[in-house]
């Protein structure tokens, strides 16, 4: 049998991922499409990036390449439920969150982009007979050609330890109830953006300084009720504050390295700040209360000129 007959055969049938696997409620926001494992805490999964999306949109000729952060956030709960016995109901908190990619790989082309996510999970901890946290080193890969890579970290918590956590905030309904009403927004353009509703800053009276502005009604941010600030949220305020603190000039983000420090409430207003580390590169806080609860630091390069 010819060699490469030999690999077909040997390579595991992919498996459809479950879409409740992705805690996404509705089933066109999953990006994960099929996985297999490839060796001991090594997976592949592919995904689709859609032509068009109402959030993630393609600009200057590129994909959004925050797809690529939504695409491995999908990961890291279909992982740990499908390959790491964790049951659905528990919480994935987020500690770290570093990528990097090709702006080339970008490219659109009217198309869906077939995406390819390799693998290696380590340092997995278990409680019990489930993992409790992990970290995980992807490489990226659109239609065979390297797109990036990316690292996390992260930690699980069952529904009894994420309740004594999270003390009242735990009561989902209450927490929204008691959420600031969403603030005055940037001006879209400012920020990247074309609609007011995707916009998720607030201008204060500094031009490096803004409110978070969250509105719990987003059909993408808020895909199902949570009772804090999801992470893509903060991430995508990162990169409206890289564009505020670049405009008028039009640029994309190609590097972010974040770190999840606490949760970010919705009854208190939440602060971000930008100062430069070096041309192109960012670092972003976030306080609340007082209190640091994220930061990032964000690279960017001047977006292709349509």
């Amino acid at each position: 049998m010819p060699p490469h007959m030999t690999a077909m055969l040997d390579r595991p049938l992919p498996l459809t991922v479950p879409q409740a696997y992705t805690h996404k409620s509705n089933p066109g926001e999953v990006l994960l499409a099929t996985w297999w494992q490839t060796g001991a805490d090594a997976y592949t999964i592919t995904a689709r990036w859609p032509a068009s999306h109402g959030f993630y949109r393609g600009r200057n000729g590129m994909h959004d390449p925050l797809l690529l952060s939504e695409t491995i956030r999908q990961t890291l709960p279909f992982l740990s439920h499908a390959a790491y016995g964790v049951p659905l109901g528990h919480q994935l908190l987020w500690q770290t969150f570093s990528w990097e990619l090709s702006p080339a790989a970008l490219r659109a082309d009217g198309s869906d982009a077939e995406i390819e996510l390799r693998i290696h999970c380590h340092e997995v901890t278990y409680r019990r007979n489930r993992a409790a946290s992990m970290a995980m080193e992807v490489e990226a890969l659109r239609d065979g050609l390297f797109l990036g890579t990316a690292r996390t970290r992260f930690t699980i918590q069952d529904p009894a330890v994420y309740r004594r956590l999270r003390g009242p905030y735990a009561d989902i309904a209450a927490a929204n109830a008691a959420a600031l009403p969403p603030a005055r927004p940037m001006a879209p353009h400012r920020v990247g953006r074309e609609s007011a509703e995707d916009v998720v800053l607030s201008p204060t009276d500094r031009p490096d300084g803004w409110e978070l502005r969250t509105d719990t009604a987003h059909p993408i941010l808020f895909d199902h009720p949570v009772d804090h600030v999801p992470g893509m949220l903060l991430i995508e305020a990162v990169r409206q504050a890289a564009q505020a603190m670049s405009s008028p000039r039009a640029v994309v983000p190609v590097a972010m390295d974040t770190v999840f420090t606490r949760y970010a409430e919705f009854d208190s207003p939440c602060s971000f700040h930008a100062e430069p580390l070096a041309p192109d590169t960012l670092r972003v806080h976030a306080h609340q209360n007082d209190a640091l609860i994220f930061s990032a630091d964000v690279k960017v390069t001047d977006a292709p000129r349509p």
